[in-house]
């Protein structure tokens, strides 16, 4: 499985547009993957145990890869590493968890749908990527598409889990404008990146899970397979196709695939849970899923097709007129060179 990522992610470097899509696809099954946390964590994981199950995701999953690779970083990388787990995985897991307890679902799930907007405003100054108003807009539509579809009832907003929720988007933007920044260093692995930033995000949510909840409570099947499958399938493999993703596609355009999370919740607990799904969501599914459909092509610019193709209005006034050479020229022996026009005559 990793080498089959690895050997998509260098063939859809030729830009080819089918080989691109299909890389677009493999990056998409990752926040495809997020999407089933809600779901699995109130079936399966014990309950008030949020961080817990955060630095059981990450920090398992990290040390394996790293004992199976047996390649830490070095040089400037020792820290380039850190900041990036704590960023992708450490930061953005406790923010997400504070917001998470102190707003509504659907009000932290409405702040994490910004992330497009803010990758755009990072990948402007990091990157020198200019944001096109055709993104921004989508971008938008996505939040409101994400909000049709999780906001319901009664609402609070809390400042605190506000700005928890903006600071945990917040910090996930940042840790993919920095990723695309600086790429991975020659010669190490998709797999062994990624074990580097899951074992540096869990050794921070780690002593915050014990700090804030105590000792982990016992565990039955359930939970073991509940974390088997978040730790694996929804961290360890969804996090290696999102980090390939994002070196390997534009960095606004991955962005949006992140909305596929919340709308990936919102059909499996209709699906499975047996929760309403109202024409409002609905409406706001299709909503953010022709966002990030959009987000991944450029805007046709009709102006300057029709410029390129209209004729100039003096027939061929920008060819370059052919030089007359006397008798005398040194040229003048000399086989002329013929134009596309000329070959005809």
């Amino acid at each position: 499985m990793v080498t089959r990522i690895a050997e998509a992610g260098s063939s859809a470097a030729d830009g080819s547009p089918a080989r691109t899509w299909s890389l677009t696809g493999l990056a998409a099954l990752a926040p495809a993957t997020w999407g089933t946390t809600y779901l699995v964590t109130t079936e399966f994981l014990p309950p008030d145990r949020p961080i817990l199950s955060g630095a059981i995701r990450a920090l398992p999953a990290g040390l394996i890869v790293l004992a199976l690779t047996r390649t830490l970083p070095r040089g400037s990388w020792w820290w380039r590493a850190a900041l990036l787990g704590t960023l992708n995985i450490g930061a953005f897991f406790a923010l997400l968890f504070v917001a998470a307890y102190r707003l509504p679902g659907g009000v932290a799930a409405t702040l994490s749908a910004v992330q497009p907007l803010l990758v755009a405003g990072l990948a402007f100054g990091l990157l020198g990527e200019r944001p096109t108003r055709w993104r921004l807009g989508w971008g938008v539509a996505g939040v409101v598409g994400v909000a049709m579809m999780v906001l319901q009832g009664k609402l609070s907003f809390d400042p605190i889990g506000i700005l928890a929720g903006l600071a945990g988007a917040g910090a996930m933007s940042a840790g993919v404008v920095l990723t695309k920044r600086w790429g991975r260093p020659e010669g190490v692995s998709l797999l062994t990146f990624t074990g580097w930033q899951l074992t540096a995000g869990g050794l921070l949510l780690a002593p915050l899970a014990l700090a804030f909840e105590g000792m982990p409570p016992p565990l039955d099947l359930s939970a073991m397979a509940g974390y088997l499958w978040l730790g694996g399938v929804g961290t360890l493999l969804a996090y290696m196709l999102w980090f390939q993703g994002v070196a390997r596609l534009p960095v606004a355009a991955v962005s949006f695939l992140g909305l596929l999370s919340p709308a990936v919740a919102t059909i499996l607990g209709w699906l499975v849970l047996n929760e309403t799904l109202t024409g409002v969501q609905t409406i706001g599914f299709v909503l953010a899923l022709l966002s990030i459909a959009a987000a991944q092509l450029s805007p046709p610019d009709f102006g300057r097709s029709h410029r390129s193709n209209s004729p100039s209005p003096s027939g061929n006034r920008h060819r370059k007129p052919l030089r007359r050479r006397s008798p005398t020229s040194p040229d003048a022996h000399r086989q002329p060179q013929t134009t596309g026009s000329d070959s005809h005559r």
